[in-house]
């Protein structure tokens, strides 16, 4: 950690402090969703709803894999971040190289696991007649390349625990930048379709951890990757698992309510998945403007829960601040352009009114949405494990009896519905939580829950 990143972690004013971490997370995951989006276009351009289709019901997979890179790099970088607002650097680098090779051998266990039952998973994933090949190829790329993928977001978290949020974001923009010209290469000019795309994500996931490898082997002063750093002791377990399975439940809880959506789409048709699809790619563009605000500021929040507590409770008060602006404000342009935006990716009517339809819905939990991330990175920074299990498990049973009420009384429109219900419902169980530890994170928080 060089001194600059000391300086915002401990001096620096809020505002710019706030601003220093959140800011490069915030255009790192916005470039993440306008690759999304043009992964979408460009299949789009092939005209085959089935192609599309597969993209979104490999989403689920997608999820896990990412799930158990942000076990692993989510986990450690809230520990590595305690660690440096206590000093203690010796055990950070037993983490940060116990992040690295834990992330190779369970990438390499999905591998061995997973390829010999690639049919069932695609079937499970719900998979069509007309889809089942295209998500297949997908899949089976994917499988091959999780080492690389779980790799990817297990540095980027850890680079981003001692404060290098502009080395973390090049990382994501470099991965993103390479994708999208990987895409039109495999698709406009190899003709590789589906397969390309996957593969393309793949490496782009490589490129991106080998640079994220050579700056913590060469520039961070207290992160490493050296084999002689490497140590599984039970301190580093417990602090890992205690909040990287959360974390891990709480992407597999999403990718679980993604595949059930999918089921409950199905009947309703491809244009219904597809549109749910298109309009969610959409909508993860101010989702993670907010989602890059709320985790990009987790390790200053874990810093000074160590360091000074006071320092967290300013820092939070003013996050809760910029979370209700910048809702209001994206989803006021977003839900004023919908139809122009859906008309984008396709010119089936039916598709523009079905995902402009789904945007204006879910729209309306942009603002409890990006609070309940807040609680979420709240109780990961501050160790409190059963609170983020709580809360990486709520939105997920609550979803599943509320699809299924919603869809047996109001069809497709209670399935869309079904987003925001379970959404306020998770709101609710953060606030509630957060004001019962108020005393534990903090003596005088009360100020800011009540």
């Amino acid at each position: 950690m060089d001194k600059e990143n000391l300086h915002f972690f401990e001096k620096a004013p809020i505002p710019k402090a706030v601003a220093h971490f959140a800011v490069p997370m915030m255009l790192g995951s916005s470039m993440s969703v306008i690759y999304s989006i043009l992964n979408a276009y460009f299949l789009g351009t092939l005209h085959s709803t089935a192609m599309l289709t597969a993209l979104e019901l490999t989403l689920p997979l997608f999820a896990i894999i990412m799930a158990l890179g942000n076990l692993i790099g989510m986990g450690s970088g809230t520990f590595i971040s305690r660690l440096l607002g206590e000093k203690n650097y010796i055990v950070v680098k037993h983490v940060s190289s116990f992040a690295f090779y834990s992330s190779l051998v369970l990438g390499l266990i999905v591998i061995v696991v997973s390829l010999p039952l690639i049919d069932p998973i695609v079937h499970s994933l719900g998979a069509t007649p007309e889809s089942f090949n295209y998500t297949k190829d997908y899949v089976m790329i994917m499988l091959i390349g999780s080492p690389f993928v779980i790799l990817f977001f297990t540095l980027e978290n850890i680079v981003r625990s001692e404060g290098a949020a502009i080395t973390s974001m090049i990382g994501m923009i470099l991965s993103v930048v390479l994708n999208i010209i990987l895409d039109a290469l495999v698709i406009f000019v190899f003709h590789w379709e589906v397969i390309g795309v996957a593969s393309a994500t793949v490496i782009s996931n490589l490129v991106a951890s080998v640079y994220f490898a050579v700056y913590l082997e060469r520039k961070s002063q207290f992160l490493t990757i050296s084999v002689k750093w490497f140590k599984i002791t039970k301190e580093i377990l417990s602090n890992v698992i205690k909040i990287g399975v959360p974390v891990f439940v709480m992407s597999i809880f999403l990718g679980a309510m993604s595949l059930i959506l999918n089921h409950f789409l199905v009947e309703y048709g491809d244009q219904a998945i597809a549109a749910y699809g298109i309009s969610s790619r959409l909508l993860q563009f101010p989702e993670f403007i907010l989602m890059g605000l709320c985790e990009g500021v987790v390790p200053l929040i874990a810093f000074s829960f160590t360091a000074n507590k006071l320092r967290m409770k300013q820092a939070i008060g003013f996050i809760i601040k910029a979370i209700l602006v910048l809702a209001v404000m994206l989803g006021v342009i977003v839900y004023l352009i919908s139809d122009h935006l859906i008309g984008l990716f396709t010119n089936d009517p039916q598709l523009i009114e079905l995902g402009s339809y789904i945007l204006h819905v879910t729209f309306l939990s942009l603002f409890i949405n990006g609070l309940t991330m807040l609680f979420t990175g709240i109780f990961q920074a501050t160790a409190q494990g059963t609170a983020a299990f709580i809360m990486s498990i709520i939105q997920g049973i609550t979803l599943i009896p509320v699809l299924y009420i919603a869809n047996r009384m109001n069809g497709f429109h209670g399935v869309v519905w079904s987003l925001v219900i379970a959404e306020a419902v998770a709101f609710l169980v953060g606030a509630v939580m957060l004001y019962i530890l108020r005393n534990k994170l903090q003596p005088d928080l009360d100020g800011l829950v009540q």
